[in-house]
């Protein structure tokens, strides 16, 4: 192999491709670097009655239950990277990337975060997918305040809200004697999987669709008013309440 070289002042210093290599491997090294800040992952350790608090601006949430007393977070971030910064306080997990962020832009970040089945679950973003499994506690709230759909699957808790601007909602779990039920969606579609061995009374709202899908649940104690914007009425007792409203989509109920 021969190198080039020349001469100035009377030294030699290394050709152009010599010095071209290092600069590549600046570049690919600053950019494991970049890469490596990307991403988050923190474990907790949880007790019997913990809560997941979290605010997001932007992404995807996923939150499952596991059979284990921790709460594990990782997040991957998109550029410019946000500031994660949990918080644990008297087994309340707080995780506020409006708060933490403030003034800043951020890139997406998507998190995946596991808490014992009992957890309560607070989760809220501004665009982006809300999704939660697996739990079984007294409250599961998702709350996305502009666009983004809601996926609730396996859930057993006594107090349930869901609520987007654009995007779907749809929640399959169980409807618990003396629980309390809100779905509320601009636009999207709604739908509800639970057994037909349900309790509860329903006022389900479409006023611009009209549509109210009632499927096996549909009887006699469930009366159509307002020219078929409302449904209304009670379901094997009324043991529960679960109110849905659809501004300008549809509501589905579907047997589990």
């Amino acid at each position: 192999m021969i190198v080039r070289v020349f001469r100035q002042v009377g030294r030699l210093r290394p050709a152009k491709t010599t010095t071209l290599l290092a600069v590549v491997f600046l570049l690919f090294a600053s950019a494991v670097a970049a890469n490596a800040q990307k991403r988050f992952s923190r474990t907790y350790p949880a007790g019997q009655d913990v809560r997941l608090q979290l605010m997001n601006k932007t992404g995807t949430v996923t939150v499952e239950g596991w059979n284990r007393q921790e709460v594990a977070i990782s997040a991957s971030m998109e550029a410019p990277a946000a500031t994660i910064a949990p918080q644990n306080l008297s087994d309340t997990i707080v995780i506020n990337l409006l708060k933490d962020n403030q003034g800043r832009e951020t890139g997406n970040v998507n998190f995946v975060i596991r808490v014992p089945y009992n957890s309560k679950v607070d989760i809220e973003t501004r665009i982006g997918n809300l999704q939660v499994s697996n739990v079984r506690s007294s409250l599961v709230r998702a709350h996305i305040s502009s666009e983004g759909d809601i996926i609730l699957t396996n859930i057993y808790a006594k107090a349930v809200s869901a609520e987007n601007g654009i995007g779907d909602i749809f929640f399959d779990g169980e409807i618990q004697e003396g629980g309390g039920y809100r779905f509320a969606s601009m636009k999207g579609t709604i739908s509800l999987r639970i057994p037909f061995t349900s309790s509860f009374k329903l006022v389900a709202t479409a006023p611009s669709s009209r549509n109210i899908a009632l499927g096996a649940f549909d009887n006699a104690n469930l009366n159509r008013v307002s020219d078929g914007r409302r449904v209304i009425g009670s379901f094997n007792g009324g043991a529960a309440t679960v109110t849905v409203t659809n501004q300008r989509g549809g509501i589905g109920f579907y047997s589990r």
